[in-house]
């Protein structure tokens, strides 16, 4: 038999369809992955095997009678920020230490709906604060891939380094994950595995930790465009139980992943065009773009005016809202506890030792930003400047383009403990510069892998879509998978 933990998660679906093997025997199979592989890799903080064996064998018995769901008896991982009942949910921090909810969160609720078996929580950036998932508690995840002829560890991505890493790593069929401002995007495309994320409200926040929540966005990684809208068709739907979620039905997602791309308006924004780029990401780009016409698209170039304005408006949004949503973790009701002589003593002893150096950073930006006399000129600002990259977006939109395509990240996965990113946090906030803008306006987008660099590294483009037209993006990732047609396992070292 083939090695189950190899299969894309449609072919297990097949797979398990067919009775050519039980979910009891491909979640065993991931078992054992994990227990071999997470020494070395970091990506799971909690394993949940006697929980994936009991949600297997209900699985199998659903299949067994011809019954289940969509993703009946399939082994996910799930990122550290969503809210798993009776189970580690710290968001990757010592502030949340021992901390397990009495509730489930809304898009892990959908998934176990639909058959889904949990295999663990994975590692993550503090908070989701990070692009190199450096920032975790429990220590970096370590990325599967490696540059040819060396054995540096390299970074996953962020902040959901552990999703991408598992699922690269043959350690989970799929995975959940969250975007602020690229944390799908960015890690997918380091490690050669597909990553959407939604339109905002297309997913419900509803038990997902926040950390900024204009901006923040579940969404699924997957090896395969296919899978990761089989994934999406799960996680995604309506809940009233979180005001920023959108009514509005679930399209079928993987019906659309052969749709092609005949027609379709592709535009290219001279902005991303940024000085310094590597030339190999540039010549991906037009690669991605030649593809996309051969199978029928035509290409526009467009101008997106106030993208330079992103980053540094982002980097005022982001931490301004998680300050504030940070604030809850107190030391009083659940989660690290310092014993202080007063209230205001414990609050202070509890968050010094529980919140890692870069959510303090971010905490301390957030609360400067906001304060008294700073609000106005930064905060407002930045809320203004949003709102004209969003218009940015539309006019392109209402120009007549039906997607967007640009460089996922401005480079390959680069060492853990890169001391140029150590020594600067802008250069680290820099890997964010092609992923932010659709976060601030809202909207869709997609990193596929499409290349390698000159070292064996992968590579990914982006594609930005109009507000819940993430099938065009799945439509159009397709025909850059099905014409890069590589493969995008790493070779195994660990």
């Amino acid at each position: 038999m083939t090695d189950l933990t190899k299969l894309t998660l449609a072919a297990a679906r097949k797979g398990l369809k067919a009775k050519e093997f039980t979910s009891l025997e491909l979640t065993e199979a991931y078992l054992k992955a994990i227990d071999e592989a997470n020494p070395k890799l970091n990506a799971y903080v909690a394993v949940t095997a006697d929980q994936a064996r009991q949600m297997a064998v209900a699985s199998d018995e659903k299949l067994a009678k011809g019954q289940g769901g969509p993703l009946e008896g399939l082994p996910l991982g799930i990122k550290d920020l969503f809210g798993t009942k009776g189970v580690h949910t710290q968001a990757a921090s010592h502030i949340l230490d021992s901390f397990k909810p009495e509730y489930e969160s809304t898009v892990t609720s959908n998934l176990w709906r639909d058959g889904a078996v949990m295999l663990g929580k994975l590692n993550m950036d503090e908070f989701a604060m990070g692009s190199s998932n450096e920032t975790s508690y429990y220590g970096p995840v370590i990325s599967p891939w490696r540059a040819e002829g060396s054995n540096l560890d390299l970074v996953p991505g962020g902040s959901s380094g552990g999703s991408a890493a598992a699922v690269a790593a043959w350690l989970c069929a799929g995975a959940t994950a969250t975007d602020t401002g690229g944390s799908i995007r960015q890690p997918a495309a380091f490690t050669g595995t597909v990553g959407i994320k939604p339109t905002y409200g297309r997913c419900s926040r509803w038990g997902v930790v926040a950390f900024a929540s204009s901006l923040d966005q579940a969404g699924p990684i997957a090896r395969t465009v296919e899978d990761n809208a089989l994934m999406l068709q799960s996680m995604a739907g309506f809940d009233p139980k979180d005001s920023t979620s959108v009514e509005m039905a679930v399209p079928d997602f993987a019906a659309a992943v052969e749709r092609g791309v005949k027609g379709l308006v592709i535009g290219v924004p001279r902005e991303y065009r940024m000085d310094g780029m590597p030339a190999e990401i540039e010549k991906l780009w037009q690669q991605g773009l030649e593809w996309l016409k051969a199978e029928g698209a035509t290409v526009r170039d467009i101008s997106l005016p106030n993208t330079k304005y992103a980053l540094p408006a982002y980097y005022i949004v982001a931490p301004a809202e998680a300050s504030s949503n940070l604030a809850r973790y107190d030391g009083v009701k659940y989660g690290l506890r310092e014993t202080g002589k007063d209230i205001t003593d414990l609050y202070e002893l509890s968050r010094a030792a529980g919140f890692g150096r870069e959510v303090k950073r971010r905490v301390m930006i957030g609360t400067y930003v906001l304060s008294a006399g700073y609000y106005d000129a930064y905060y407002v600002q930045a809320q203004k400047v949003r709102t004209l990259i969003k218009r940015d977006f539309e006019l392109a939109f209402q120009a007549g383009v039906d997607a967007i395509l640009t460089p996922a990240t401005p480079s390959a996965a680069f060492g853990i403990g890169d001391e140029d990113m150590k020594a600067d946090p802008v250069k680290m906030y820099l890997n964010d510069v092609f992923t932010v803008t659709v976060n601030m306006a809202g909207l869709p987008g997609i990193a596929v892998p499409a290349g390698k660099d000159g070292k064996g590294l992968p590579l990914g483009l982006q594609l930005i879509g109009k507000p819940f037209d993430e099938e065009t993006l799945f439509a159009a990732a397709r025909v850059i998978e099905r014409s890069a047609a590589m493969d995008f396992s790493p070779k195994r070292w660990w």
